[in-house]
């Protein structure tokens, strides 16, 4: 791969031209993002995956693109009830280099509560898009999109490759979406060169990279015994609180401490947390109880870590104070069950990559570009660590603070600008040489 200092941007003709293309497609950016929000493509359990990956599989093939259908086949998230579906598209020469790989994913999280407008109504209202994945992110698969058409309706040729994907699952860790894409050989640093995954950071933001996390479970073990003869038992969640309060009172001011180098937003996610996702314990969900002392009693815990602190340190750190817990009375016990260990990953620095984006924000919207962090995980881990494609980072259209919440949004603006970004990164990378 070339270094950044010896590839040039497009002549001010060509820039033009893609501007043009996107700028004219904004209505039909808009109706497509808004046609993808109204598929509730609700993860868990990964509903109407098929019928997304049909609608995005059609407007690709409409933009000249070879397009396919990749099943997740071997994954137990694939079943017949809820199939786990991911299309890739490929434009230009399939054995041309370098390329360039623009991902995104259609799956998005349950709306919850306290929505004012239809969480998949798609509304368009003041300048915005409304809908749960209006943010995060099938704004962003609709810039990504029409990023790539903007090139072919401006009859650029490219010297490169360019591919474009929409992927399920990485609201739940991605396995059976672009980590299953990385496995099975059809992302790998011997035909992808370069990746942006339209994540929401805003049309004047970069992000290089994220912090690490480590999801686990911890499970007290009681023993039953009789509600009315509770003292002939020993409560799983009465040893769970004690737990919980030492998790907040010990270790939360030792986390609150620390501070990342990493360039993470918001600022407060410069430090580490620790969030106790779900707790259950007992007959927690049945309508008819019984008289028992719990057993047992769970909780998920989700510790986001900072480059600074090594893994094997953070793991330590909760076994230490589990076990000082379990030892502090007589009959407590508590396991702990990994689920999911994540590790910090960035972008070279460097990175032609960065610099492409970065010329392009300042192109189009008049701003030095920001480099930026992800508190959160996304697929750039795929890439990167499956993979071997290093020089992968995270732009796309959304406000961050969006994402995940009621009455989520997009400014149709910051769509357009973003596609016009993308755009034009990709005629720097893989344009006319």
């Amino acid at each position: 791969m070339p270094p950044a200092s010896s590839r040039r941007p497009g002549s001010a003709a060509l820039i033009d031209r893609v501007l043009r293309e996107a700028e004219a497609a904004r209505d039909e950016v808009v109706a497509f993002t808004a046609d993808l929000i109204r598929i509730p493509t609700v993860n868990p359990p990964g509903d109407f995956y098929r019928d997304c990956a049909e609608l995005i599989h059609g407007r690709l093939r409409e933009a000249g693109m070879a397009v396919q259908y990749v099943a997740a086949e071997g994954r137990p998230e694939h079943t017949p009830s809820h199939p786990r579906i991911n299309v890739i598209g490929r434009n230009g020469d399939a054995g041309a280099r370098p390329r360039l790989h623009l991902n995104g994913h259609f799956d998005v999280v349950p709306p919850g509560d306290d929505w004012t407008v239809d969480p998949f109504g798609g509304l368009v209202r003041d300048g915005r898009i409304h809908g749960r994945g209006a943010s995060d992110m099938k704004s962003g698969i609709a810039a990504a999109v029409f990023a790539a058409e903007a090139l072919r309706r401006a009859d650029i040729p490219l010297h490169g490759g360019l591919d474009v994907s929409a992927t399920v699952d990485e609201e739940s860790g991605g396995f059976a979406g672009v980590a299953h894409l990385c496995q099975t050989g059809l992302i790998s640093a011997e035909n992808t060169d370069f990746a942006i995954i339209p994540e929401p950071f805003g049309p004047t933001r970069v992000c290089v990279g994220h912090r690490g996390v480590y999801w686990f479970d911890i499970v007290a073990h009681g023993h039953t015994a009789h509600g009315s003869m509770s003292h002939l038992g020993h409560s799983a969640i009465d040893d769970m609180g004690a737990l919980l309060e030492a998790l907040r009172t010990e270790l939360g001011p030792d986390l609150a401490a620390r501070l990342s180098g990493l360039p993470v937003v918001p600022e407060p996610s410069r430090r580490p947390s620790l969030n106790v996702n779900a707790l259950i314990g007992g007959q927690a969900g049945e309508a008819n109880q019984s008289p028992c002392v719990a057993d047992r009693c769970t909780a998920t815990c989700d510790r986001r870590f900072i480059p600074e602190e090594p893994f094997d340190e953070v793991r330590d750190e909760i076994v230490g104070l589990v076990r000082a817990v379990e030892a502090a009375e007589p009959g407590r016990r508590f396991t702990i069950e990994d689920r999911m260990t994540v590790h910090p990953t960035w972008a070279p620095r460097g990175s032609p990559l960065v610099t492409a984006l970065s010329r392009a924000v300042r192109t189009v919207t008049g701003a030095d570009a920001e480099e930026v962090a992800s508190p959160g995980t996304y697929d750039q881990k795929h890439f990167a660590r499956i993979a071997g494609v290093e020089h992968c980072v995270a732009y796309g259209p959304g406000p961050l603070e969006e994402a995940h919440q009621p009455d989520e949004s997009c400014a149709v603006d910051d769509i357009v600008a973003s596609t016009q970004v993308i755009a034009l990164a990709a005629l720097d990378l893989v344009g006319p040489p």
